[in-house]
């Protein structure tokens, strides 16, 4: 069973390893490789956000000081060693980063963690817009509304490697993505991790055996802190600037905390599905319709009310249920429910992309372009067809959903019964 267990280990690693690699090699393009890029640092980010949030339950909405400072931290080393000539390579500037999130959390971690809960939350919050406050009123220091710029290539090139082109800079990321999920996901087995677990689910009792439940959560945020400032510098040297206004802004901690609940809080691989999703939505979704806020949005929502969860807990539940044998009767099941959910889609999304053109884009026409179709907002036509395929769309999801959760149901009363029976057994 251990040997088994190591190998798994293994495969799991080994394949997170191989994914990193290849993907550059597989999708090629400029975009797609400066898409992974993002992936790689905003992995780093989620995940250490999710030590606060899902390892610790403090939920914060100052995130984005540890990486914006560690980003910042990055810009003022590089710009230092380029202007005096210093031999440091690029390859430790994120580290640089790392320290600086760490050093800046040791004081505000202890105010912050004296609290816990919404009290919490709403100090992160306070602690956040100070910070923001006072890097937009020292320009000179921050750089403005324009930034900081830099140039990552500074320096002799490394074994011929300048950062220059996009690719080198990919798999500097990517290594580092590497270490530091291992680093965090080692730190969960950690006497320390395991001890931030017990303060989550219940300090008075972690209180009770001797544990000072306040410095364990400001270790944890000083160790979360670490790895928030290196993906930040490593988000910093991807675009060569730093902007105070926007890297340390709320909006920016709000998007790691839906982008990482949005993954699964629950289980440590959640925050990376978060982190792709995250570049998805800002890269792809946004250029695809000026309304994709309010497709998150409903996302979001969704997801609360159906898979709290998280994507990553829908994952684990059908894995769970392919062990035991039972995922095969749920394809006819998942294929109505994805249909329903298209035409659901089908007759919603033109609604919304009509109201958002006619009150934001009107000057341009009345005519929209949706999926090849012309449709002039200006008649009832596309209003009046629009409705009745959303109508229809949520009839179908309604009943669809039914059947499956009747289905999923009784598959997971089988699957009870197969598990008490072999108890008995044993």
């Amino acid at each position: 069973m251990l040997v088994s267990s190591s190998r798994g280990r293994w495969l799991t690693w080994g394949g997170y390893a191989a994914v990193l690699i290849a993907a550059p090699l597989v999708f090629r393009s400029s975009l797609a490789v400066n898409m992974l890029s993002q992936m790689g640092f905003l992995i780093i980010i989620c995940l250490s956000y999710n030590l606060l949030l899902g390892q610790g339950g403090m939920l914060s909405f100052g995130h984005a000081v540890y990486t914006g400072l560690g980003g910042y931290a990055a810009v003022a080393a590089i710009s230092h060693v380029d202007a005096h000539g210093i031999a440091v390579p690029l390859v430790l500037m994120p580290l640089v980063g790392g320290f600086m999130g760490a050093l800046i959390a040791v004081p505000l971690g202890y105010v912050s963690t004296r609290k816990a809960g919404l009290t919490f939350a709403m100090i992160s919050l306070g602690i956040g817009e100070l910070v923001v406050a006072f890097a937009i009123m020292l320009p000179d220091l921050f750089g403005g509304d324009g930034g900081i710029s830099i140039n990552r290539t500074y320096g002799k090139p490394l074994a011929g490697i300048n950062f220059g082109p996009q690719i080198q800079l990919y798999y500097l990321i990517a290594a580092y993505c590497f270490v530091c999920t291992a680093l965090m996901y080692a730190f969960t087995a950690t006497p320390l991790g395991r001890m931030l677990n017990a303060v989550r689910d219940n300090p008075e009792r972690a209180q009770f055996v001797g544990y000072n439940t306040q410095l364990v959560r400001w270790y944890s945020f000083i160790i979360a802190g670490f790895f928030a400032g290196i993906g930040g510098a490593l988000g910093t040297i991807n675009f060569e600037i730093f902007n105070a206004a926007d890297s340390l802004s709320g909006l920016r901690s709000g998007a790691y905390l839906l982008f990482t609940f949005l993954g699964g809080v629950t289980f440590f691989f959640g925050p990376i599905i978060g982190a792709v999703l995250m570049v998805i939505a800002t890269v792809l979704l946004s250029e695809l319709t000026s309304a994709w806020l309010l497709y998150l949005g409903l996302v979001f929502v969704l997801m609360i009310m159906y898979a709290p969860g998280g994507i990553a807990s829908l994952v684990m539940m059908n894995v769970h249920m392919a062990r035991m044998g039972k995922l095969g009767r749920f394809a006819g099941l998942y294929g109505a429910l994805l249909l329903a959910c298209a035409l659901l889609l089908l007759g919603v999304a033109p609604l919304i992309e009509m109201v958002y053109h006619l009150q934001l884009n009107a000057g341009a026409g009345s005519v929209i372009t949706f999926f090849g179709l012309s449709l002039d907002a200006a008649t009832a036509g596309p209003w009046i067809g629009s409705t009745v395929v959303a109508l229809l769309g949520a009839l179908a999801v309604h009943q669809a959903g039914k059947r499956f959760a009747l289905a999923w149901g009784r598959a997971q009363e089988e699957i009870q019964a197969e598990l008490q029976g072999a108890g008995a057994a044993t």
